[in-house]
């Protein structure tokens, strides 16, 4: 066995071109080396292989059969390795194949992935969209280990090792049923307080957020009677019962059946970004979705 770590690529260069021209001045030409450069190169070949490779012939250099048996394989090799350290091309979304796979919760799947799903299909027919819902603890390792491509969170909830860029500010806004009598204006806080809210929570079961926190420090609170792990679900509660709750403004900016009024409460919006590991950082197709989300939003 010829141990790899014993051949210079420079001397399977060499020997290519020698299988090419039969000839070491002609190879040498080719390889920009000296006469005498190449008939070293040629030396070392021989003793790494244990063959004189090419031999004096009439009219140039006859290849050995061990020669012979190397032409295919090392050009081709010589091909393969040419084209794993070629500049990446251009990336194509018409004729790109692609299976991109992005963590996100409902609230990204509505206020992102919505928007940029007609373009995406129209602009990359060929590719597929797989949408994870993944905990947010699993994020970074998961982009770390490619098992996804991007992520949509809220800025707080960010792994540090991760890429990310800022898509936009959300603010709340107080949502409730078409017609809800308590909504016809904006409430006071004290008619704030005796409606009946409902909450998302992520978590799972959740009866505090920070509309409770902006109330509380002004010693205040409200009755949440509601906890629901999705906003989709909590779209379609508010459409059927006098339930109210502080939503995003942009998931219910084309929602029917709901009145949308001020708050009478100060709550603090959220930064929606986008996040990516290093390894894909640089890669067209990547760069390509990227900027499309980015800009569909």
């Amino acid at each position: 066995m010829i141990n790899l770590r014993r051949i210079d690529l420079n001397l399977l260069v060499t020997l290519d071109v020698l299988l090419s021209e039969h000839n070491v001045t002609r190879a040498a030409e080719r390889l920009h080396l000296s006469q005498p450069s190449v008939s070293v190169h040629l030396a070392k070949l021989r003793d790494i292989f244990g063959d004189p490779l090419l031999l004096p012939g009439p009219r140039g250099m006859l290849p050995t059969a061990r020669a012979e048996a190397l032409r295919g394989p090392l050009k081709e090799a010589l091909h393969g390795l040419e084209r794993a350290v070629a500049p990446t091309a251009p990336f194509d979304p018409a004729l790109a194949d692609q299976t991109w796979r992005v963590a996100a919760a409902d609230y990204g799947e509505s206020t992102v992935l919505i928007p940029a799903m007609r373009g995406l299909r129209a602009a990359a027919p060929g590719t597929c969209l797989a949408v994870l819902d993944i905990a947010p603890e699993r994020v970074a390792r998961m982009a770390g280990r490619g098992d996804i491509d991007l992520a949509l969170r809220t800025k707080d909830m960010a792994p540090p090792e991760l890429h990310q860029r800022a898509l936009f500010t959300e603010r709340y806004v107080l949502a409730g049923r078409a017609g809800h009598p308590a909504l016809r204006r904006r409430p006071t806080l004290s008619q704030f307080g005796k409606l009946e809210h409902a909450i998302v929570s992520p978590d799972g079961g959740g009866f505090h957020g920070i509309t409770d926190e902006a109330l509380a420090r002004r010693g205040l609170s409200r009755r949440v009677v509601l906890s629901v792990p999705h906003f989709l679900f909590l779209l379609s509660v508010l459409a059927t019962t006098d339930i109210v709750a502080m939503v995003p403004e942009r998931l219910i900016r084309h929602a029917t059946g709901l009145r949308v009024v001020e708050p009478p409460v100060d709550v603090p919006g959220f930064e929606m970004v986008m996040l990516w590991h290093e390894r894909s950082h640089r890669d067209p197709a990547h760069m390509w979705l990227r900027e499309h989300i980015a800009a569909s939003v």
